[in-house]
């Protein structure tokens, strides 16, 4: 799979190119939630590390969450709750089916949330939940939406909104991308980034190891301790879901004394936006970035500012001093 990412981090006046994640390192990699061939510690036992539920089938090279078979639903869920304050999940997988264009549905959810094995309306899991969860929606259930589809889309919920199904998730998106991902000859890959109150979501879906920027997200709020999921469904139409892997990196990353000392655990899921997540509906990429104006963008928005004040000022006075020079040249 592609290596994970790296962010452009801003450092009031200079810009940083920073890679402060793993490179794939197996240093980093925690198997206790990750979903890899031959898929051992998957299963019912007291010992698993993931259960399955529904009609997901596990074998050697996969994990299909439904079969190309109508009214399908199934998930895959590690046993093991996270408690790590900065993460990135990469997923591979692949969908596909018999169906042509149009013809084909409904999508695969990766989700980190508080609660594990809901089966429910929202591809195969419950509409309210607490944490934050990614839909590849395959489907386009609202024909009025000027949107692409295959789409994939972030909602991070606190248990007191529903994932609105009926019209594509959009009254509560984050942001998202279209993506072409259904029966490609290779697999595709996401990869999930959450680090410092920021959500980046990258994709590869050409099978060049190049990841491509989806959402991108600040002032976001994950507690730990909740779980690691995938599950899928179909309706009146149908395809293959499937997980071949799901690998957790480790980011090492510093927080500030005040970060360290918070409970984690007690954090509540939500999102600090300048725009409303239902302002979406009128952005018809479904992509928007806003962040809460932190200290050092105040200082950075105030310097860009001064300076304008000064460049305006010294040019303000080589005009006035070229007009004295001429007039002086009239008289």
């Amino acid at each position: 799979p592609p290596p994970p990412f790296c962010t452009l981090l801003l450092l009031t006046v200079h810009s940083l190119l920073k890679c402060d994640i793993t490179d794939g390192n197996v240093e980093h990699l925690k198997r206790e939630h990750s979903l890899m061939k031959p898929y051992q510690g998957v299963g019912s036992s007291p010992s698993s590390q993931w259960d399955f539920w529904g009609s997901t089938l596990v074998t050697s090279s996969y994990v299909r969450l439904t079969p190309d078979e109508r009214s399908k639903q199934g998930s895959i869920w590690n046993t093991v709750p996270v408690y790590l304050k900065d993460w990135e999940m990469h997923v591979q997988y692949k969908i596909h089916g018999s169906g042509k264009k149009n013809l084909h549905g409904d999508g695969i959810a990766i989700w980190y949330t508080k609660e594990r094995l809901n089966p429910g309306s929202v591809f195969g899991s419950n509409a309210k939940f607490h944490g934050l969860a990614l839909f590849i929606d395959t489907y386009h259930n609202d024909e009025a939406a000027d949107r692409s589809f295959p789409y994939i889309s972030a909602m991070v919920s606190n248990g007191s909104l529903p994932y609105d199904h009926g019209n594509d998730g959009r009254t509560s998106e984050l942001g998202g991308c279209s993506s072409e991902i259904r029966n490609k000859d290779h697999d595709t890959y996401l990869a999930i980034r959450y680090s410092k109150g920021r959500l980046t979501v990258m994709i590869d879906i050409d099978d060049k190891n190049e990841w491509k920027e989806c959402i991108d997200i600040g002032g976001v709020r994950l507690p730990t301790g909740y779980y690691f999921g995938a599950s899928a469904a179909t309706g009146d139409l149908s395809d293959n879901h499937d997980i071949i892997s799901m690998k957790m990196y480790q980011l090492m990353v510093e927080h500030t004394p005040d970060e360290d000392s918070l409970d984690w655990t007690k954090i509540e899921p939500s999102v600090s936006l300048l725009k409303s997540p239902k302002d979406n509906i009128d952005d018809p990429t479904g992509n928007f970035r806003s962040t809460p104006l932190t200290g050092w963008k105040v200082f950075l928005l105030l310097l860009c500012a001064l300076l304008g004040i000064v460049v305006c000022g010294v040019v303000g006075a080589v005009v006035f001093q070229k007009r004295q020079e001429r007039n002086r040249r009239f008289y």
